[in-house]
């Protein structure tokens, strides 16, 4: 399908934003008021695909049946290939799925010991920040399964003064590359795409765009188990779009879109708001039949 056809399809249906995040990890609302955004905006779905998290899921189902939306379970894993961070999405994992479960809790755990070499590097530099105060700007209690990222690091520093905004506190240290940033050991997209399959979900490669490498992203595709790919996503512009689209055609994946919506910082949405990325509602039901032909 054309892109300029498929952008009609959605346009003609209230649509799905397939990647949103919550407190569960490094975004600012709770589970909930994500789906009351999402039926603001005319939205018929929206996912929660929190990083190695499912903790947001049963929370946000709640608030679906209330607004009478649907609401994808899912998860966003870290991986690591060719030397860059690489996202896999999963949608319908099982989130009770105990080995899933213990899966995720170890990823949080080697996040959490990345977080403390980033404290670490910021204080060489000169950068008086502590790891209390990321949490403390939460304004909340930490919830056992919810996760500190990058994002809740740029946020205080922007607060101290030592930022302007949370894009300048990415590309002056936590980057990659950048003088505060820590390598974080990572399993490759292939193991996060075993994992979601055998917790009974369907694996999507996310925002393929921010990689900056179409080479990797062909190789990940070439040898990961693979059901879809993220072609719209707020970082995207039109011509990646139209790359996307002619790699999903040549891979025969499913086509997804997501906002990647983190809520609001230092008055500024991250990433794009809930429902600025939209795809047809037909794809729910690519999504479930790819899951089912892995339980078959």
């Amino acid at each position: 399908m054309e892109l300029g056809q498929l952008l009609t399809k959605v346009d003609m249906q209230k649509g799905c934003d397939l990647h949103t995040h919550t407190q569960a990890s490094d975004g600012m609302n709770e589970p909930a008021e994500n789906v009351r955004l999402a039926y603001e905006k005319g939205l018929s779905a929206v996912a929660i695909t929190d990083h190695d998290t499912v903790s947001g899921v049963q929370e946000a189902m709640e608030a679906g049946a209330r607004y009478g939306i649907t609401v994808v379970p899912g998860v966003e894993i870290s991986t690591m290939a060719g030397g860059k961070d690489i996202h896999i999405l999963g949608y319908y994992v099982d989130t009770e799925d105990r080995v899933f479960l213990d899966r995720l809790t170890n990823l949080r755990n080697t996040r959490n010991e990345r977080n403390e070499k980033i404290i670490a590097n910021l204080r060489r530099l000169g950068i008086e920040i502590s790891m209390e105060e990321v949490i403390s700007g939460l304004g909340r209690d930490l919830k056992p399964d919810e996760s500190i990222g990058r994002p809740h690091i740029a946020d205080t520093l922007v607060r101290k003064g030592f930022a302007s905004d949370m894009r300048d506190a990415f590309d002056r240290y936590l980057a990659h590359g950048a003088p505060a940033y820590a390598p974080q050991p990572r399993i490759s997209p292939q193991e996060a795409c075993n994992w979601i399959r055998e917790a009974r979900g369907t694996a999507v490669l996310a925002h393929p765009g921010l990689y900056g490498d179409d080479e990797l992203v062909r190789s990940i595709l070439e040898q990961s188990n693979l059901s879809g790919i993220e072609v719209f996503h707020s970082d995207h512009g039109t011509e990646e779009e139209h790359r996307y689209l002619k790699l999903a055609e040549e891979f025969g994946l499913i086509i997804t879109a997501g906002s990647d919506y983190h809520g609001e910082r230092q008055g500024a949405v991250f990433h794009g708001d809930i429902g600025g990325r939209r795809i047809a509602e037909h794809v729910l039901e690519q999504l479930k039949a790819a899951c089912e032909e892995i339980t078959d």
